[in-house]
């Protein structure tokens, strides 16, 4: 593939449309293997620091591994709520009520070391898996398969691993359920525009 047979057009559809999909899921429609490693395949071009490749992809889709990582969720996720004082959003309860049924739950985690307290470490430690995260979720949507961006587990290091038989030195960041999608309509956002978010060559300065 070049670049001058893109078609811009699908591309932009794609990475202006790509949403968390809670809801209009098919619980009972079976995501491909091959479908799964075609998507992971392309997360794996994302850019990442100094050209290591410490990204692995942890596919569930046994009941029973579902059923208690689901289960998990919905404890931290109450959790949170409680702290923050918030109520649970209707699409957030739509998607825990069926977490369980969701044809496949994809991990992504990374193999290095832990970073340091400095910002750069973090920048350039979850650099370097986070962009294989979202080309994934990108990859998903173009094949008609809904996700949702989540990290609530990442909560839960030491449980998550225990369920998914994870070794030590495992770090398990974004977790997307997986599922096709089944009439749900995915549009543009409503964001702020371009010109009041950006600044030219100094801090504030919209135009160059």
């Amino acid at each position: 593939m070049t670049s001058d047979v893109l078609d811009i057009a699908s591309v932009d559809v794609v990475l202006a449309t790509t949403r968390s999909v809670r809801r209009n899921l098919d619980f009972d429609r079976e995501v491909p293997l091959e479908v799964i490693h075609d998507c992971v395949n392309l997360a794996t071009q994302a850019p990442t620091g100094l050209g290591v490749e410490n990204w692995r992809f942890v596919v569930v889709v046994d009941p029973g591994k579902k059923s208690s990582l689901a289960a998990l969720y919905k404890t931290v996720l109450l959790e949170l709520a409680n702290q923050r004082g918030i109520e649970v959003k209707a699409t957030q309860q739509a998607l825990v009520d069926r977490l369980h049924e969701i044809p496949a739950m994809i991990f992504v985690c990374t193999t290095a070391d832990p970073p340091g307290a400095e910002v750069a470490r973090q920048v350039a430690y979850y650099g370097s898996v986070l962009p294989a995260a979202w080309s994934l979720m990108l990859a998903l949507r173009a094949r008609n398969l809904g996700a949702t961006w989540t990290t609530l587990l990442s909560a839960r290091q030491e449980a998550v691993a225990a369920i998914l038989d994870m070794p030590p030195g495992v770090v398990q960041t974004v977790m997307l359920p997986v599922a096709y999608t089944k009439n749900a309509k995915l549009k543009k956002a409503d964001r702020l525009d371009a010109a009041q978010v950006t600044y030219w060559d100094s801090w504030g300065r919209n135009t160059p």
